[in-house]
């Protein structure tokens, strides 16, 4: 199947302190207000930048919040005469020094592959074409007061590439999303500097894994089977990804190699995704493959911990690379 061309690229707000536009503080959160507190004789009683607490919210953005100040005073003020103070700090602290403007960190990603249904081969008509990677910035921008994105995300073009210390710090962890970008089939930018990471990712892989995707598995499951219970019903391509993880988990356990592509699995997987299989069986099935991956783990040979101290050489290494202005 061919795999779409990523999307132009679009104005991608990298996420910060979280300020939706709908966001309704509650009742406690502090917030600064953007206009003066005048009292009844024309006296400012409190300047605009102000620190006050919500002590009532609102129902919806057409009301307003009542602000108690550190002197007892309060005021009715509507939504958009105030903000969170958490917000504001983050706003004046980066003020000119273009934070906003994290174009340029998408040009600098070093690696980029496609994961999720086209890289498991479980892609049917209409499925998304999801792609992640890493990016690292120059030095320039790692030494800056402006702080940067541990990930930059773009809904709109389904794009998410984490900063190079954060990708390799989830990797150690036997993080499955990142490991699965480390083996993923479809690469389409792949950087010397990631041709080398790739070259010696087997050293992310350790017992970990048996932690990571069983306690995720389990978690997971538990909550379905009270969506079954409460509701009647689950999510039953939730449900397939979750049986593949297993099979997933198995496989780099007894082979110490993250098998992306589904092969030979595909036909019961999508039976699983389309509710064909029964939930009885379903769970016969993921008991079964716990077993089987409860003893995976007890004949593994991977190491009981990933090797640190080559990844930390490798994060040197690119940071000293990156002093150059060019991409390494």
């Amino acid at each position: 199947m061919d795999i779409p061309a990523p999307k132009a690229k679009v104005d991608c707000m990298v996420n910060r302190v979280h300020q939706h536009a709908n966001l309704i503080y509650s009742p406690g959160t502090q917030v600064v207000v953007l206009r003066d507190v005048v009292g009844q004789n024309g006296r400012v009683l409190h300047p605009r930048g102000a620190v006050g607490v919500v002590i009532k919210s609102p129902v919806d953005l057409a009301h307003d919040y009542r602000i108690k100040f550190l002197d007892g005073v309060q005021e009715s003020l509507k939504p958009s005469e105030l903000t969170q103070l958490a917000y504001f700090k983050e706003d004046q602290s980066s003020a000119g020094r273009g934070v906003d403007d994290h174009a340029d960190l998408y040009q600098r990603v070093i690696y980029q592959c496609v994961i999720g249904s086209q890289a498991y081969g479980l892609a049917g008509e209409g499925s998304d074409v999801d792609r992640r990677g890493i990016y690292l910035p120059t030095a320039e921008q790692h030494w800056s007061l402006t702080p940067l994105p541990e990930q930059l995300e773009c809904d709109q073009t389904q794009e998410a590439y984490w900063e190079l210390q954060k990708f390799l710090v989830l990797a150690l962890k036997a993080n499955p999303n990142v490991l699965e970008c480390l083996y993923s089939p479809l690469v389409e930018k792949l950087s010397p500097l990631a041709k080398e990471l790739l070259e010696m990712r087997e050293i992310f892989l350790s017992q970990l894994v048996y932690q990571t995707y069983n306690g995720y598995v389990s978690s997971q499951f538990k909550k379905m089977q009270a969506d079954l219970r409460n509701q009647g019903s689950v999510k039953w391509k939730h449900v397939m990804h979750l049986i593949r993880l297993l099979m997933s988990g198995i496989h780099v356990l007894q082979h110490r190699y993250v098998q992306v592509e589904v092969g030979d699995h595909r036909d019961l997987l999508l039976a699983i995704k389309k509710g064909e299989m029964p939930w009885e069986e379903t769970e016969k099935l993921r008991r079964s493959l716990h077993k089987e991956f409860d003893l995976a783990f007890q004949q593994t040979s991977l190491p009981e911990r990933p090797d640190y101290a080559r990844a930390n050489a490798f994060l040197v290494k690119a940071r000293r690379a990156a002093i150059s202005s060019q991409l390494p």
